[in-house]
């Protein structure tokens, strides 16, 4: 027992005289003497002192003061089981200086020289809000160009082994994003020609969509809001009936505020008042258009 304790105190130290030399070898690389990151920090110079010495238990929210004086993420501070390469620092410097814009064309880039996921896009993404015709859309394609086809959703509960519901009862929309983001990752490594059809929120989550934007044609799915009501209930749903008005006003303010989202994707089917076929026939068009497109772009690049 008392082998084990020394064990953990040694431990504490070797963790804290890590976190101590990444403060001084950060503040060192910005240029930084130890007072100008005081002043920065609201930190004491002694207190900073004892801290890169490995001597100081800092606590987490002091830490996040010298990490936001260092201009770098707290987890940049913080010893993990791997070493960060002086080139994927830099990197993360470099990219950090870029607005959002840029940053989504330097990943793209990144993904299309490097990534195993990369390459010519045979994946097809459907964005959207429940209702605009996305199952209907890939099942179709399925039957009639025998390209595989898959409901995320159902990948998330096969990982997570029950229902979304209890998913979302268990562990909360954290849990769920967690669940989501690696059933995204299984069907990108799983089928190099698929079409996915993913939840309407997935767009809020940046990392997925931006993930989704550099190795698919991403379509976004759309219908008016009446559409989107009806044909949910169609489907059997008969909550949205229960208090009409409250539904559709929830409906119109969760696409107004995706929308900026969804108008991200290569491109838009608007399913509104179309029969199935229809917009089926539209759904082939798109795809060959973007593709050829894509396909001009990339060997322009090349």
């Amino acid at each position: 027992m008392q082998e084990n304790q020394e064990d953990i105190t040694q431990s504490n130290e070797a963790f804290l005289q890590q976190v101590g030399n990444r403060v001084r070898g950060l503040r060192a690389s910005r240029g930084m003497s130890r007072k100008m990151l005081a002043n920065d920090s609201s930190v004491s110079e002694r207190y900073l002192a004892n801290l890169e010495q490995g001597k100081g238990n800092i606590s987490i929210s002091l830490l996040r003061k010298v990490a936001g004086a260092l201009r770098a993420d707290l987890g940049e501070l913080l010893p993990s089981g791997h070493q960060q390469t002086p080139e994927q620092s830099l990197i993360n410097e470099f990219v950090g200086r870029l607005t959002r814009e840029e940053q989504q064309k330097a990943l793209q880039l990144l993904h299309q020289e490097f990534s195993s996921l990369g390459g010519q896009r045979t994946r097809i993404a459907f964005v959207g809000l429940r209702g605009a015709g996305k199952s209907t859309l890939g099942h179709l394609l399925q039957e009639r160009q025998q390209l595989p086809f898959v409901r995320l959703v159902d990948e998330i509960e096969t990982i997570g082994g029950m229902a979304v519901s209890e998913i979302l009862a268990l562990s909360g929309q954290a849990g769920y994003r967690r669940l989501e983001e690696k059933a995204l990752f299984k069907t990108l490594n799983d089928y190099e020609s698929v079409c996915i059809e993913t939840g309407g929120s997935i767009v809020s989550e940046l990392k997925e969509l931006n993930l989704l934007l550099t190795t698919c044609l991403v379509i976004w799915v759309k219908a008016s809001p009446e559409e989107h009501m009806g044909r949910v209930v169609a489907q059997g749903d008969m909550r949205p009936m229960a208090n009409n008005d409250d539904s559709m006003a929830d409906l119109r303010r969760i696409l107004e505020e995706r929308t900026p989202y969804y108008e991200k994707a290569h491109a838009v089917l608007d399913t509104s008042g179309k029969t199935v076929e229809q917009s089926y026939t539209e759904l082939l068009a798109l795809v060959q258009q973007q593709t050829t497109l894509m396909n001009s772009a990339e060997a322009s690049l090349s």
